[in-house]
């Protein structure tokens, strides 16, 4: 028997519409909804242990996204024909359902939660990852989970100057527009996308129209809940608390936390003396005490920390570091930096510095992208290290994490569009990340641009990234540009901002507090143009403009396309052809066809292979017009006639008959021409009788006056 299912209907305004069902599926998980738009179907689950472990003071949240391969119709690539690790995409899914959910579950709430988004049917008008923030609330919704207020995740874009929700990627392609963002009904708790140069206001207003419909995606779960029937929310032990501790710990800190960072000092320096007002903490109590509360003496030296800290930036506009709130850390940078690279530069600001390298290649390295949800290829790309020293630690080394995923790819998204719709190149840059504390993310995007233009790639404009915070306690606020590792960590509001001298290129905001104001948001915005466009100023006085070249070490590239009927000569049998010429001449020559077309990339760091390869080329391609005369040079003798190559493409031969050498009548073929002679030929087209090409030497010199008959 089919149980009772209950369905709410979600009106996108335009003949489109969302539907969340409950009821049908996975029963056993705390709250399972199916989301469905088109014929996509998203299956999300809630689950939550029933007790928490002691020894552990966080939320162990885990927000999983995986694309099942059947929901397109498709198998997996690969020898196991089953789906793997987590693709970047589903990664990056991952990070902004679980950035918007993680503020919201209550703070002293550690037991082991985890919420499963499957993509169960794929219509390829729909793109799932818009859908996956409102299947992970609506399953939470309908849960007893402790989770206390309801959010959704949209798409906007902008087509045409009109603002779209949740576009198809066809859609999308015609966008100035790609941004994600996650919400609440009162405030909004994310913003990720990528923009063509759009400006502040345009901005705020793509996501105040992405807010309105959030919010509409909010009722309908509400809606659903009540259906539903709203279940009673658990009860849970909550962190244990001691006010006698809190306020010990508290009068013997909070000063001489205050007086250390209002002071400015490097992190080493202020991390020992934070740890040394510790020690002088935990002194005041009984090694007894503190085997029993030892955990609350440190959690309460960490809370005393917090409020010390913002407080000194509340009142004082003093930074841990010295800086007022506008002030940018100070910058050097560097290019060329590594002499057999493609291109290479150092950025440096404070305590974060970012190595980054460009390396150059042919269609052939292009990053394939194979999944469910989307197919094609990625000509530019980059990838983020950020290994364990970087912050002076020793850590196992445990592949890839999911915030190096995320950070390379916005840096990639603040670049992208900035690279010329004509360059011929595939590029990769990568980031090493040798220090941090602060936006590397941003120092990867000033190290990438100037990476890019040292290799001599003609980027449109150069773009600089800052990370701004916000510090605030409900009435007085402070905005501070340029945040330190620390100032992320206490601070209420992570928001990177990337763009050009004209516009924003990608963004990515994070809140961790309800109620952002817009006027706050616009103040952020204000404040980073200004302090983008002061680290702008640094990258552009280390190197104004993109390289005139490549560098002589670097691959130089050239395309030339070709009727499509002449790849298989330029592959030649087996391959044979090409092979050979890129054994001979040192170069990769990679062929694509396209239309119809043959499309030829020839990479190369011998001017004179290059050249080899083009004329080859040119004497496959070579085909002669009617009625023209071309240079030919004698290769053959034949009794015949003699065998011409047309010097502007070797290898292309054509017989000259022994008819078609003079005028005169011709005994012998070396009377008139012999081997290694040029000289100019008439091309006479495809003779009908012997259906080859014919030429004519005569055809060329002026015919000798006939003799007159004697009588």
């Amino acid at each position: 028997m089919i149980p009772q299912l209950f369905v709410e209907k979600i009106d996108l305004g335009d003949g489109r519409s969302i539907t969340i069902e409950t009821g049908r599926l996975a029963k056993q998980a705390d709250g399972s909804v199916v989301v469905r738009m088109g014929d996509t179907m998203i299956l999300a689950t809630a689950v939550s242990a029933r007790s928490a472990n002691p020894a552990v003071d966080f939320l162990p949240l885990t927000v999983d996204y995986r694309e099942k391969f059947a929901a397109a119709g498709r198998f997996p690539g690969g020898f196991f024909k089953r789906e793997a690790r987590p693709s970047d995409s589903e990664v990056l899914t991952m990070r902004l359902v679980d950035r918007v959910l993680r503020p919201l579950f209550p703070d002293d709430y550690h037991a082991e939660t985890q919420v499963m988004i499957q993509l169960m049917s794929h219509d390829e008008e729909v793109m799932p990852d818009a859908l996956a923030g409102l299947a992970a609330s609506a399953a939470l919704a309908v849960s007893d989970i402790p989770f206390y207020n309801l959010i959704s995740e949209v798409r906007v874009a902008r087509i045409d100057g009109k603002f779209v929700i949740n576009p198809s990627r066809e859609d999308l392609a015609k966008s100035d527009i790609d941004m994600m963002i996650g919400a609440s009904m009162d405030s909004v708790a994310m913003v990720e996308g990528e923009m063509k140069e759009i400006s502040e206001a345009e901005m705020v207003e793509a996501i105040k129209f992405a807010h309105e419909a959030i919010k509409v995606q909010i009722k309908a779960q509400y809606r659903l809940q009540e259906a539903f029937g709203k279940k009673e929310t658990r009860t849970y032990e909550g962190e244990k608390e001691n006010e006698e501790i809190y306020k010990k710990v508290k009068a013997a800190a909070y000063d001489k936390i205050y007086n250390i960072a209002k002071v400015g000092s490097a992190k080493h320096e202020r991390s020992a003396a934070f740890a040394e007002v510790k020690e002088e903490v935990k002194a005041l109590f009984t090694d007894e005490e503190l085997a029993a509360d030892g955990d609350l003496v440190s959690k309460y030296f960490y809370k005393t920390n917090k409020e010390a800290v913002r407080n000194v930036v509340l009142e004082l506009g003093i930074r841990l570091d010295g800086r007022k709130t506008t002030d940018i850390r100070p910058i050097w940078c560097e290019t060329d930096y590594l002499p057999r690279v493609h291109g290479s530069s150092l950025f440096t600001r404070g305590e974060t510095q970012a190595l980054a390298t460009v390396t150059l290649g042919t269609s052939r390295e292009a990053n394939q992208i194979d999944s469910p949800s989307e197919q094609g290829e990625e000509k530019f790309y980059l990838h983020y290290n950020f290994p364990p020293f970087s912050t002076g630690e020793a850590k196992p080394l445990r592949g890839t994490s999911r915030r190096e995923v995320g950070h390379g790819n916005l840096a990639q998204r603040a670049l992208k569009n900035m690279i010329p719709a004509d360059c011929p190149y595939t590029i990769r840059i990568v980031s090493e990340v040798l220090e941090s504390n602060g936006s590397s993310s941003m120092a990867t995007v000033c190290a990438g641009t100037m990476a890019l233009m040292d290799a001599g790639v003609q980027m449109v404009k150069p773009v600089s990234g800052i990370a701004m915070g916000l510090i605030t306690d409900g009435e007085k606020f402070a905005v501070l540009s340029d945040i330190l590792g620390d100032e992320d960590h206490l601070g209420d509001m992570d928001f990177k901002v990337t763009g050009t001298t004209d516009g924003i290129t990608a963004c990515q905001m994070d809140i961790k507090i309800d109620g952002l104001r817009y006027d706050i948001m616009e103040q952020a915005l204000e404040q980073a143009r200004a302090g983008r466009l002061h680290i702008l100023g640094k990258l552009t006085e280390t190197i104004a403009a993109p390289r005139a070249d490549v560098k002589a070490h670097s691959p130089k590239i050239i395309t030339r396309t070709i009727p499509g009927n002449f790849i298989g000569a330029l592959i030649g049998p087996g391959g044979k052809v090409i092979q050979e010429l890129q054994k001979a001449t040192g170069t990769t020559i990679v062929i694509n066809e396209v239309d119809e077309q043959g499309v030829i990339e020839i990479l190369g760091t011998d001017p004179a292979g290059i050249e080899a390869v083009l004329a080859k080329i040119q004497s496959i391609t070579f085909k002669p017009q009617m009625g023209e005369a071309y240079e030919v040079k004698v290769i053959k003798m034949l009794d015949f006639g003699a065998v011409v190559e047309y010097t502007a493409a070797p290898g292309n031969e054509v017989l000259l008959h022994v008819s078609e050498l003079a005028w005169e009548r011709t005994e012998n073929v070396t009377d008139v021409v012999n081997m290694g002679d040029v000289f100019q030929v008439k091309y006479l087209g495809v003779d009908p009788k012997t259906k080859k090409e014919k030429v004519s030497r005569k055809a060329l010199i002026a015919r000798p006056p006939r003799e007159e008959k004697k009588e």
